[in-house]
This record gives structure tokens, sequence and C-alpha cells, in this order.
């Protein structure tokens, strides 16, 4: 048994679960570390403009990110089902078409951003202050390297899927660490300051994304996964099923998107020093969130091989343990931003007004953690199993259904106060809804795996039926009463 099929199957599931999501964990700390040094390097300057102008970019960013979801996500999981079901042959399959539909479609939106962006900024709240700055950034990291950044998000995926939970975090702390290292020179000694933060990342996600190629020239034939395009071509039940998965993984990272565009566009009223507090508030925020995401990818792979090997307790085991991890994160960090939210803020700019502001969203976006990764538990789940439907209902609620309307109730009720509770107030009720789902999913699992064993305990008694007519036919070959004793066994063993 080779080291790959040894965690999915056979390894203590604390043991596998730690194996494929420490290092996917790690991976995201450094991505967001990443993340949130463009915020810092950014806020020294003094100027809350250029970091408003940062945050007001955000939600343009994470649509490349939801078409790495969706054909990471989506084939992802259908490429661990296809090995838990001993296809490796159509895993090869999917990971082809996977990689070149994502890449096309990463290639079409950033022309798109690019013939629109003056408008789109303008919709999204930027001002006559910040719009220079969304535009430096957004031109470097989606224009020009919005196909590295989604190509290489996209093959950290399959990595995972496949076990290689290692290489892939490699992936993800080497751009990480790079655009650490790159941020500082080219913001100040270069003088090129939201600019140069930009370039920075669009460097860093473009030799992430070689690294990624690299790995795969090196595993060769020790992965079925290719990139080759004479294996493009897939059957429409695979391309359903990619898509089934994909979509609402890729749905969540939209409405997100549409949900933070709507959320700064009502709180450009309340000033641009507000959009600047709010991005350093959710860019904080970011630590449960990238904990969870590092969880969840960690999880999805061991799940979904689990799930179609029909082995379900063993993927039920692994729910538990991911559950019980989330919820120690939660509590520290809800422990530390409510303790510490000044000086979180502080470590990206220092302007007064700006940490007020971000230390009151902080301790309010906080309370929200726990919700928030039960749901993404969830949702990871039904994504292994294959049920795109669940995951589609919980995507749009979080983000879509509840948020939105929550945020115009809020905000006409309670002004900003209210609209910062938006969102814990959604995972909240998102929370009820996921846990009702999945608690009647796993119910009616349990009831097909009793099925099942049960279809298993007739086919070994069908079968010991048979050899015992075979051997009924040599009368003088059975010992007296041997007949009567198989038709027994064979009896309690069904009865059991």
């Amino acid at each position: 048994m080779d080291k790959k099929t040894e965690i999915f199957e056979k390894m203590p599931v604390r043991k596998a679960l730690a194996t494929l999501a420490i290092p996917t964990i790690l991976s995201q700390l450094i991505t967001m570390i990443y993340n949130l040094a463009d915020t810092f390097y950014i806020g020294q300057t003094g100027n809350p403009f250029m970091v408003a102008g940062v945050s007001l970019s955000f939600p343009v960013f994470f649509l490349i990110i939801a078409i790495a979801n969706l054909f990471g996500i989506g084939g992802g999981s259908l490429i661990s089902r296809k090995l838990g079901a001993k296809r490796p042959d159509e895993a090869k399959r999917i990971s082809s078409f996977s990689f070149w539909t994502g890449a096309v479609c990463a290639a079409l939106y950033s022309l798109f951003i690019f013939f629109n962006m003056d408008s789109l900024l303008k919709l999204l709240g930027a001002s006559a202050n910040t719009i220079r700055y969304s535009k430096d950034y957004v031109t470097w990291v989606i224009v020009v390297g919005g196909v590295p950044t989604s190509i290489g998000a996209l093959m950290g995926h399959f990595l995972r899927s496949e076990g290689f939970a290692k290489y892939s975090s490699v992936g993800i702390a080497f751009g990480g660490i790079l655009n650490i290292i790159l941020d500082p020179i080219f913001i100040f000694p270069l003088a090129m300051g939201v600019k140069g933060a930009a370039i920075a990342t669009m460097i860093s996600n473009t030799c992430a994304m070689l690294y990624y190629f690299i790995v795969l020239a090196k595993l060769g034939k020790r992965s079925v996964l290719s990139i080759s395009p004479k294996l493009y071509r897939l059957p429409a039940s695979d391309i359903k099923q990619v898509f089934f998965v994909g979509l609402p993984a890729a749905l969540a990272n939209l409405l997100a998107s549409l949900s933070s565009m709507l959320f700064n566009k009502l709180a450009s009223g309340y000033g641009d020093i507000t959009i600047a507090a709010i991005g350093i508030a959710r860019r904080t925020d970011m630590i449960p969130m990238s904990v969870g995401m590092g969880l969840t990818q960690g999880m999805l792979p061991l799940m979904a091989y689990n799930y179609a090997a029909k082995n379900y307790k063993r993927m039920e085991q692994v729910n538990k343990s991911g559950r019980y991890a989330a919820y120690v994160v939660s509590i520290a960090c809800i422990v530390l931003f409510e303790i510490f939210p000044e000086q979180m803020v502080k470590i990206f700019i220092r302007d007064p007004e700006t940490v007020r502001l971000g230390a009151m969203i902080l301790r309010i976006e906080c309370l929200g953690v726990p919700m928030m990764l039960t749901n993404f538990m969830t949702n990871t789940t039904f994504q292994a199993m294959g049920k795109g439907m669940h995951s589609f209902v919980l995507s749009v609620c979080r983000q879509g259904v509840i948020a939105i309307p929550l945020m115009f109730l809020m905000r006409s009720v309670f002004g900003l106060f209210g609209l910062i509770w938006t969102q814990p107030l959604s995972d909240f009720i998102t929370m009820l809804i996921s846990l009702t789902l999945y608690y009647s999913t796993i119910r009616k699992l349990h009831r097909e795996s009793d099925e099942y064993e049960l279809q298993l305990k007739r086919a070994n008694v069908e079968a010991a039926s048979a050899d015992a007519q075979t051997l009924s036919g040599d009368a003088d070959g059975i010992p007296e009463g041997s007949q009567e004793k198989i038709d027994t066994a064979a009896a309690e063993e069904l009865d059991a």
C-alpha cells in the first residue's frame, strides 16, 4: 500500500486529517499574511485613501478566486472520488479539463475587467480620492496577473485532492513569502506605492504557478494529474459533476464579492475613513477564516475518497475531528479580538479615527467566527459527497438571500452599527439551516449504509448456499449434518 492510500484508508483519522490539513492551514496563514502585507505596508505610508483604494479592489480579486474554486474544488472533489472508486484514468482527464477550462475563463475575466475598470470601480464606491489607487491594484493583480493567480490556486486544489498536501502548501507559502519580501522593496525604495504592492503580488503569484508546473513534471507517473490538452474531453456526466460541486464553491466567492461590493457601497456614505477601517478589520478577521479554509481544504479529499469508497463511518469521523479543531480556533480568536482590538488595528495604521472605527468593527465581526467555521465545515462535507444542491443552498443563504436584505434592513434601522452586525447575524441564520441539512443528510446516509451492509450479507449467504449445493452433489463427500450447519450459519449471519 502506497503512502497516499494509507492516508485515505488506514491511517488514524486525526493523524490523517493532520497530515493533510496542517500544511494547508499553514499555507493559508502565509497567504493571509501576504494579503495583510499589502495592507500593512501601504498603511505605513499614513495615507488612509491608499488603504481604502486597495480595500475597494478586493471584491474584484475574489472573483478570480471564484474561477479557481469552480474548477479547483469541483474538479478536485471529483478527482478524489474517482481515486476512491479506483478509476485513475478518469481522474487524469478531469484534471486536464478543469485546468484548461479554468485558464480560459480567468483570461476572459481579466479582459472584461480591463475594458470596464473605471465604471466598475465607481460602482464599488471609489471616490476621487481612492479610484487611482484602486485602478493601480486591479490593473496589475487582475488584468496582468489574473491567469497566474487563478491557475496557481486551481493546481493547489488538484494536488490536495490526490493527497499531495505538502506540495500544494509549499507553493502557496512560496508565493506568500516572496510577496512579503517584494512588497516593501516596490513600495518604499522604488516609491511605487499601491502600484508597487500590486506588482509584487502579481510577480509572487506568477512564481507560485511556475512552481506548480515544476512539481507536476517532477511527480510524473506518481501522480494521476495531467494538463495535457489531448486529455481535455470528458463525458457529459463528469462535466456535470465538476460544475455541480464547483458552481456552489464559485458562487460562494461570487456572492461574497457581491456582498462585499454592496457593503462597501453602503458604507461609503460614511466616508473614506470608514472604508479604510472596514478593510483593516476584515483583513484582521481573515485569521480564523484562513485557518477554517485550510482545515476544510485538508478535509475535503479525505471525506470525498471515503465517501466514494462507502466508508461512511470514517468520513463522519473526519468531519467531527474538523469541527472540534474549528471550535478551538473560534474561541481563541474571539478572546484575542475582544481584548486587543485596538492593538490589532494599529498594526496596520495609526490614524486615531481609523483605529477607533476598526476596533469597533473587529469586536462585532469576530462574534460570527464560530458560526462561519461551522458553515465552512458543513459546506465542505456536501462538496466532498458531490451534493452540489446542498452546497448551493448554503452558499446562496450566507452571502445572498440572507446577507443582502439584512444589510439594507440593519442599515436603515441602526445605521453603520447595524450594517456591521449584518455578517454575524447572517452566519448565525445560515448555521441553523446548514446543521438541519447536515443531520438530515447523515441520517439518510446511515440508512443507505445499513442497506448496503445488508446486501453484502445476503450476497455472502447466497454464496455460502451455492457452495453447499455444489458440495452436496457428492453425498459421500459431506459429513452428515454439514448442510444443516451451513444453512444455520448463513441464516444467523443474515439476522445479524
